[in-house]
């Protein structure tokens, strides 16, 4: 099979590397589409330390069965053929986390895409346990199974918000996580829905899929929130996650409100004490999501909501992903969301 390989900072290319084999419980997953993730660009640019040479990044994928290991059950749905995405998260199954519900916070959980061992989905092929693998129908656009995780990120962030009816929502950065953020919200039913982005192609990205987007360059936040309306938001997402975003969320949120930090941007932020502690705010975090998020994100996925349509915003061939991955970290291709499509991109 042919893989997109991290040799180093700066440094893809495609190899070829042996077909995986499913083994006892695994399933071989012929790769659709893979979304390029923010994650995935640090890596690559060696920002944040996650990548190492070799290995074979992608976590946001959908694909098709292509092979069947043994002891995987029938009710599991996966005949050859079967369209699926892949929850990336591999967890023990039987500590007091994944008992619990709580996999994402095993112990010795692994991650497919971060973990340097496993050949992940910037690749023709990859195996995959065959409980990770959610079958979808048939009838929705298949692209969008590799929405999955991203939009799962943003409504596990929201979940960690405690995001109801009478919430009004301010979300920091309008990227896909933020975009994942404002379109969760909305699933949980939340009163008001803002996005604070200063680049002009994601708020236009915003407005078509009904979200209300603010220039936060334009005035001080906390006036462009007032004039649109939003002001004193009782939960705020920080989808960046620096410093600068942080301080923007704690500066605007309601006294004895929330904000959830799921932005990864800095490995360290700084922030104001007395923005947390006089106003006695909450600051939460949120990474990855359990399985549950995962697999009602997916049916929500799969019932086709119209706004999924407009995310994506690029599409490329293996061979073409490594000039795609330069052109997104140098800042030249300002698309919101880039798929990679190994065997090329449909006419």
């Amino acid at each position: 099979m042919r893989a997109l390989v991290f040799r180093g900072p700066w440094d893809l290319a495609v190899e070829e590397r042996p077909d995986p084999v499913a083994g006892p419980g695994e399933v071989v997953v012929g790769v659709v589409s893979t979304g390029i993730c923010g994650s995935d660009l640090h890596g690559y640019t060696g920002e944040n330390g996650r990548r190492f040479p070799g290995q074979v990044m992608g976590h946001e994928t959908v694909g098709r069965v292509v092979a069947v290991g043994p002891d995987v059950p029938a009710s599991a749905r996966l005949t050859e053929g079967a369209l699926v995405t892949v929850h990336p998260v591999l967890a023990c199954g039987t500590c007091d986390a994944c008992r619990s519900g709580q996999d994402h916070r095993c112990p010795t959980k692994q991650i497919i895409g971060v973990a340097p061992a496993i050949s992940a989905a910037f690749a023709d092929l990859m195996v995959v346990p065959a409980a990770n693998a959610i079958a979808l129908p048939e009838d929705m656009p298949a692209e969008y199974g590799a929405l999955v995780e991203p939009l799962t990120v943003g409504y596990h962030a929201m979940v960690r918000g405690r995001c109801g009816p009478d919430d009004n929502v301010l979300v920091v950065g309008g990227g896909p996580i933020g975009q994942a953020c404002a379109l969760a919200a909305g699933r949980l039913g939340a009163g008001r829905v803002t996005v604070s982005e200063p680049h002009p192609g994601r708020r236009a990205l915003l407005a078509d899929i009904g979200v209300t987007a603010v220039d936060p360059a334009a005035a001080p936040l906390a006036d462009t929130l007032a004039e649109a309306g939003a002001a004193n938001p009782t939960l705020v997402v920080d989808a960046v996650g620096s410093s600068r975003s942080l301080g923007d969320a704690l500066t605007v949120a309601a006294e004895g409100e929330r904000v959830v930090l799921v932005g990864m941007h800095e490995p360290q932020v700084s922030l104001s004490a007395y923005a947390v502690s006089i106003a006695e705010r909450s600051v939460v975090g949120s990474y990855c999501y359990t399985r549950e998020d995962f697999a009602g994100t997916a049916a929500w996925v799969a019932d086709g909501p119209a706004e999924l349509a407009r995310l994506v915003e690029g599409r490329v061939s293996l061979a073409d992903a490594p000039s795609a991955f330069r052109a997104l970290a140098e800042g030249r291709d300002g698309s919101s969301k880039v798929l990679v499509f190994p065997a090329g991109v449909a006419g």
